[in-house]
């Protein structure tokens, strides 16, 4: 099948729903362990250590390997990484759901993480090159972000329906018959590309990749949990001294796994910042409303996740919209009229009370911030040369996973300070959670005491971490209106 078989009609858009597919899935997969975790737990007794990996592991390979990944599909044919990242996806589902072991699941997700970041790069630059035509390129990218933000809010709500009528492995064994759909489509619907370079990537150049991303994503998840240890300064000190390296022997190589001069286009540099930041406070703002849902209002793991469906549906909403806007106005002003939206939810969350003014609020700012994924990934891709797409797919994912970890991290912790620095009454300790075992075990009046103090010290740690996310927001909507404002409006340049 030639490159140019599916550039537009029917089997075009039957190609993207393949990805569309697959990328909901990755995203999916991604959260869907959160209801499952205490029924795995009963059933493989796994450590409080070996917990933390089932959970995490998934995430760190995705993390590491994507840009190793998004330049192997450059070298050898995207649609032919995206299989074989879909078959080896269906055996590790397969695996997972089937263990015996707490090992054994391990090792299950950290192949499920493998073969994400094999796909995830595959599928945005196939994205990006199944249509000629401009504005249904962007609508492609608007539904890739549609499903990406889409699927991590409902993993949560398809793992509680599963788990309402099968055995915890069913979570994973949904994988299975999706990604054997993705291969069947990959096959016989997605066009092959051009293998470009050396098939073998320069190893030295993936050991520091790996060396630089997994300490720093490991240190900013451990800073975020604990900001007073050791560790997570270590492992951040390692990952940026890897990431120094790793872009000196990229200037030395003909064939580098990250061609530095992508950076040299101010539209994919600038668009890559804005996408980092903008994930930034999303990281910390849907750390602290998952919380407050069940921490403050009660409300089970499924109830919270329901709701925090709201917010994500409006990222899928403004995803899908943004293109079309972006086709009449400049992105840089669809992006930063996008924020500004943003800084008025943010605003709402500070002024307001109760929890619907609450999500309410967080939808707004959820909706303002969606222009940024769908057009800024085009921008980024965009920007790039065709060869170099899955290269430059690879960077803009892992800049949204660091932006993510970053924000939960620096976000995390300044929330965490103000709690400290207002609950501190005996019992109170570091967080929330910690607040509400200590009042389990005391008499109800001071019980209620310790849990009114604490609620109402992570309150106000919940509104500075909205109002620093609002500023955030402003910052980007005035960098968007001018760094960005000599784009063109989407499919200006082919009229």
């Amino acid at each position: 099948m030639t490159t140019t078989a599916t550039r537009g009609g029917l089997r075009a858009w039957l190609g993207m729903s393949v990805l569309a597919l697959a990328t909901l899935l990755l995203a999916v997969d991604n959260t869907v362990l959160v209801l499952a975790l205490p029924h795995l737990a009963a059933d493989l007794d796994p450590s409080a250590t070996e917990l933390l990996w089932i959970t995490d592991v998934y995430s760190f390979m995705i993390a590491g390997f994507m840009v190793t990944m998004g330049s192997l599909g450059d070298r050898i044919g995207r649609r032919r990484l995206l299989v074989i990242g879909a078959i080896l996806f269906g055996a590790a589902s397969a695996l997972a759901a089937y263990s015996t072991s707490t090992v054994m699941l391990i090792v299950a997700r950290a192949l499920l993480g493998l073969a994400g970041a094999a796909m995830g790069p595959s599928a945005l630059a196939l994205a990006a090159g199944l249509f000629s035509d401009a504005r249904r390129r962007a609508m492609a990218i608007g539904v890739f972000t549609a499903c990406f933000m889409g699927g991590a809010a409902l993993g949560p709500v398809v793992g509680g329906v599963l788990l309402e009528n099968f055995w915890w492995g069913s979570v994973f064994l949904l994988g299975v018959p999706i990604m054997v759909l993705v291969v069947l489509g990959g096959l016989f619907l997605l066009p092959e590309t051009p293998a470009h370079g050396s098939a073998r990537p320069d190893p030295a150049s993936v050991a520091l990749s790996l060396a630089a991303i997994l300490p720093t994503v490991y240190g900013l998840k451990e800073l975020a949990e604990d900001p007073g240890q050791a560790a997570p300064y270590l492992a951040l000190g390692v990952g940026v001294a890897a990431g120094v390296l790793f872009v000196r022997r990229q200037r030395r190589l003909a064939e580098p796994l990250v061609d530095l001069g992508l950076f040299a286009n101010r539209s994919f540099r600038t668009a890559l910042l804005i996408l980092a930041l903008a994930m930034v406070t999303q990281g910390g703002v849907y750390l602290f409303v998952s919380q407050h849902l069940q921490l403050v209002e009660g409300l089970s793991p499924l109830a919270a996740g329901l709701w925090m469906a709201i917010p994500a549906l409006g990222l899928v909403g403004g995803s899908l919209a943004a293109p079309a806007i972006a086709s009449a106005y400049r992105p840089g002003v669809v992006v930063g009229t996008g924020m500004v939206v943003s800084v008025a939810g943010f605003a709402l969350v500070v002024a307001g009370d109760g929890l619907g003014v609450l999500m309410t609020g967080i939808t707004v700012a959820f909706v303002g911030m969606a222009p940024v994924g769908a057009l800024g990934l085009g921008l980024i891709v965009g920007s790039a040369p065709r060869e170099r797409a899955g290269s430059a797919s690879a960077i803009a994912e892992s800049s949204g996973e660091l932006g993510i970890a970053l924000g939960i991290a620096l976000l995390g912790s300044v929330g965490t300070a103000v709690y400290g620095g207002l609950a501190t009454s005996p019992g109170a300790g570091d967080s929330l959670g910690e607040a509400l075992e200590a009042a389990a075990g005391l008499q109800p009046g001071p019980a209620a005491a310790l849990v009114a103090e604490a609620q109402a010290a992570f309150g106000q740690g919940l509104i500075v971490v909205t109002i620093l996310s609002g500023v955030i927001a402003l910052v980007l909507a005035a960098a968007s209106l001018t760094m960005l404002r000599h784009v063109r409006p989407i499919g200006a340049e082919e009229h």
